[in-house]
């Protein structure tokens, strides 16, 4: 059976009434003012579903899974289909939305004019030069009305580093323990607020020249996200100049360790994995790959090779760590034992050994991180091929394109009830439908309870919904060449 795919074009958001937002003056008169509208949207489910957080990137222990018995498979924002309600949030990021009982959190920043963003398929390395003033903002959302809270200014002032023509200034997404939230502003610092939006403490992480490394001339913006963990917070700063990882103190910001890494600039966010009495810290790479001791920040095992631009974050289940990254002639996924130690890298990447359990060396993902469910891992390239391993060996049960539409697919997976979903980029959102053992959630879009929260821009007009269904387990072990990438693509 193929992929069937519906689709929907839902109308942009109607221009904003005037407000203030900290001393940048909007005007429905003059809506470019207001750079990008961020619609918070909240498609109904069952009333009977348990509630859940969704405390940082891919929610709980970034697993990108959601424990709850039903979800929506489809919403439609111009009919109002399954929508409860959408709030606009200013400005211009590309963070995702985290949910803490009754709250939404979210970041933006803000600046005078209108944002540059240029979306699609195209290999520009160019970045965009910004000498206005920028307000970078926390804001509060009341979970059932869409209610704003608050919106609390943290900093003001001229970016510290260029962003990519496709980036914002506020890329990483919150992180909350349900009595502060942390937000990472890339160069601007680390800042820390209490639920009321008061901030307790800021640290200056220095420059986070996140870009090329074969254009160091150019910055494409910092994107990985903090993460807390047992009173404190992990943050991967992987950039061009003094790379680190480093643990500060929730409660007052405190450094408590700090490590260099040999790595050029990443964009993803570490996780935190508890296997047995270790409690470590896996990260992705490409010199370094592996995993930090939670408590002191030694090295436990490492391994190099892979996409030389690695962006997924790590998963973990089955006692294995999963580990995928492309660009350049490889792109591989693999599995690590949690058990590891040491250099496990192998002597050629298509080789595997007593730590590294399985490879393909090219079916992994560029920009998208997989899921795990159950016995399955799925993973899905940024041109629409989802691969289906089975996660303790590797076995791939099938291997399908996404039909209809054309250009690049940013698909990020989230497990909802038993139901695989997916988004495409520019600003996508949908749900590619795929029965499972349990329930999936993933990469940004939270969903707690009986509600999903989409976020979407809406400074373009053309936001479609797609809506795919799989059958599944899939149509059996996979034919080489059959649905393989196309050619000259690695």
């Amino acid at each position: 059976m193929k992929p069937i795919l519906q689709w929907h074009k839902p109308r942009g958001l109607p221009p904003s009434t005037a407000r203030d937002l900290g001393g940048l003056a909007t005007k429905s008169s003059a809506p470019r003012v207001l750079i990008t509208r961020l619609a918070l949207g909240m498609a109904c489910l069952s009333a009977r579903a348990a509630d859940t957080d969704w405390p940082q990137f891919r929610g709980p222990h970034a697993s990108g899974i959601a424990e709850v018995s039903a979800a929506p498979t489809v919403w439609d924002a111009e009919t109002g289909t399954n929508v409860l309600w959408r709030a606009p949030v200013p400005g211009l990021a590309h963070s995702s939305p985290i949910v803490w009982g009754d709250r939404i959190y979210v970041t933006t920043v803000v600046k005078p004019g209108k944002a540059e963003l240029k979306v699609g398929l195209y290999g520009d390395i160019d970045s965009v030069l910004e000498q206005e003033p920028h307000q970078w903002r926390l804001l509060a959302f009341d979970k059932a009305s869409g209610r704003e809270l608050w919106n609390t200014l943290a900093h003001e002032g001229i970016p510290r580093q260029r962003r990519h023509t496709k980036a914002s200034q506020c890329n990483s997404t919150p992180a909350t323990d349900g009595q502060r939230v942390v937000a990472l502003f890339g160069s601007e610092g680390l800042f820390c607020f209490d639920l009321d939006g008061r901030l307790l403490w800021r640290r200056d992480l220095g420059p986070m020249d996140a870009g090329p490394y074969t254009g160091p001339a150019e910055q494409w913006g910092f994107g990985s996200s903090p993460i807390i963990h047992q009173g404190a917070v992990i943050v991967q700063c992987d950039v061009l100049s003094g790379p680190f990882l480093a643990k500060l103190e929730l409660q007052d910001g405190r450094e408590i360790w700090r490590v260099p890494r040999r790595e050029v600039a990443t964009w993803s966010t570490p996780t935190v994995v508890t296997a047995g009495d270790r409690t470590q810290i896996v990260v992705n790479g490409w010199h370094t790959i592996g995993s930090y001791d939670f408590a002191t920040g030694r090295s436990v095992w490492w391994l190099s090779g892979g996409g030389d631009a690695p962006i997924p974050t790590p998963v973990a289940a089955h006692g294995l760590v999963y580990l995928t990254s492309a660009h350049g002639r490889w792109r591989p996924m693999r599995a690590v034992r949690l058990d590891a130690a040491g250099d496990v890298t192998p002597p050629e990447i298509e080789l595997t050994n007593a730590a590294v359990v399985w490879v393909h060396p090219r079916q992994g993902n560029y920009l998208q991180t997989p899921i795990v469910v159950g016995e399955l891992l799925y993973g899905c390239t940024d041109y629409g091929l989802v691969t289906c391993f089975e996660a303790r060996t590797g076995k791939i049960h099938y291997c399908e394109r996404f039909s209809g539409g054309g250009g690049r697919e940013s698909v990020f997976h989230r497990r909802v009830g038993r139901r695989v979903r997916a988004s495409r980029q520019p600003g996508f959102r949908g749900a590619c439908v795929q029965p499972v053992e349990r329930a999936l959630l993933g990469d940004a879009s939270p969903l707690v309870g009986s509600a999903v929260f989409p976020h979407a821009r809406a400074s373009r007009g053309n936001r479609r919904v797609a809506v795919a269904g799989f059958p599944g387990p899939g149509p059996g072990p996979h034919t080489p060449g059959r649905h393989d990438a196309p050619p000259g693509r690695p």
